[in-house]
């Protein structure tokens, strides 16, 4: 053989194993991380308890002939197998108050957390790729929606708002949500725009687009979910706020707005536990086991603290 056909031998061995490299090493980093996510007691404990409550905000409205404020009973009614959450001051069923109330609650957490977390990762995979006067502009645009206080700047939108609704009132949440999560992901970007994947994707001629969808975001694919689980509670937590105080929904029902009524027509004075603990317990729960998944998430993907 002579130098010239070693050299060719050379220059194209590499080639075979990269094509299926990158596959195999995202496979295996998959199927590992599927193997502790099964194990994990947070993760499954907490996942299971928000889908407990998914399925009864989707089933239990069907299980109800009337809606949340028509008056089907008598006042004040215990829990029983008629009512099972019981009655209102204004003989209105509490269950189908609180599984509408749910669906409100998880409408908001989705759609609150999702506009937040698309506006925080378009502003932070921009500026942290881009840099310069990009960068610039749109960490001077981060910082003034950071420190604006946001439950203020929602609270004078609802109360100048005559008619308010569930949607309307998830998209200020997400408006005004994004900015630390913008911050996050443009410090990531930042430490993963060097590395020689990225400068390897640049040389191919690759746009900046692509670079950011293929090659940074999927690196940080992990960190992003969990942005988005503390985005939806905390949307969860902000809406209630606001519902709570009487800034909430002037149509339909929530799970703050019914703490709300029952705060409003002495619930808790009268003995009507039935009113206002049901809601109260909701939101609680499903926040809490949203955090619980979120921890557990980080010990799945963070090999020093996986729970062999």
């Amino acid at each position: 053989m002579t130098v010239s056909d070693q050299e060719d031998l050379v220059a194209v061995a590499p080639a075979a194993p990269v094509v299926t490299a990158a596959p195999v090493t995202s496979m295996r980093a998959g199927r590992e991380a599927l193997y502790f996510a099964r194990r994990n007691r947070k993760l499954v404990a907490g996942l299971t308890v928000v889908l407990l409550f998914l399925v009864v905000a989707i089933v239990g409205p069907l299980l109800t002939d009337h809606g949340p404020n028509e008056y089907v009973g008598p006042p004040a009614q215990r829990p029983s197998s008629q009512y099972w959450f019981g009655t209102t001051m204004f003989g209105q069923d509490v269950f189908a108050q609180f599984t509408h109330g749910l669906r409100s609650t998880f409408l908001v957490g989705l759609l609150g957390g999702g506009l937040a977390a698309f506006i925080g990762m378009l502003i932070g995979f921009t500026a942290g790729y881009r840099g310069g006067v990009v960068d610039e502009v749109l960490n001077m645009i981060t910082n003034v929606v950071l420190v604006i206080p946001t439950l203020a700047v929602l609270l004078v939108i609802a109360t100048y708002l005559r008619v308010r609704g569930v949607i309307p009132e998830a998209v200020f949440i997400g408006l005004f949500s994004w900015p630390w999560v913008a911050r996050a992901i443009r410090a990531q970007t930042f430490s993963l725009r060097s590395r020689d994947f990225v400068d390897l994707a640049r040389l191919s001629g690759a746009s900046g687009r692509k670079i950011i969808l293929r090659e940074i975001a999927p690196n940080m694919s992990s960190y992003l979910f969990m942005t988005f689980i503390l985005l939806f509670g905390g949307a969860v937590l902000i809406a209630a706020t606001l519902d709570f105080i009487g800034l909430g929904p002037t149509e339909g029902i929530s799970l703050g707005l019914m703490m709300n009524n029952a705060v409003l027509w002495s619930a808790l004075p009268l003995g009507m536990w039935w009113w206002f603990v049901p809601p109260g317990l909701g939101i609680t729960v499903i926040v809490g086991s949203l955090y619980i998944m979120n921890v557990g998430l980080d010990e799945v993907f963070n090999p020093k603290l996986r729970e062999m």
